[in-house]
């Protein structure tokens, strides 16, 4: 298990622990745990913003399927 030093909670992963000394406990950190926590804040930056692409393509292709069978049922 993934345990923070600082203040004994149990994490399932590494990069969950690593946000978590970052957003907690930022002041503490040293330059390893910083560049950790740097890692994991980008890495998780990405898959947002991977997300957010796929949920506006998936907003546009049901917004232009209902435009579609609007148009085809008049």
């Amino acid at each position: 298990m993934n345990d923070c030093p600082y203040c004994d909670r149990t994490f399932t992963d590494e990069t969950y622990r690593d946000l978590h000394r970052g957003h907690r406990h930022g002041p503490q950190l040293s330059t390893r745990e910083r560049a950790a926590f740097e890692r994991a804040y980008q890495q998780e930056e990405d898959e947002i913003t991977l997300f957010r692409y796929k949920a506006l393509g998936l907003l546009v292709l049901v917004y232009f399927g209902f435009l579609l069978a609007y148009a085809f049922s008049l």
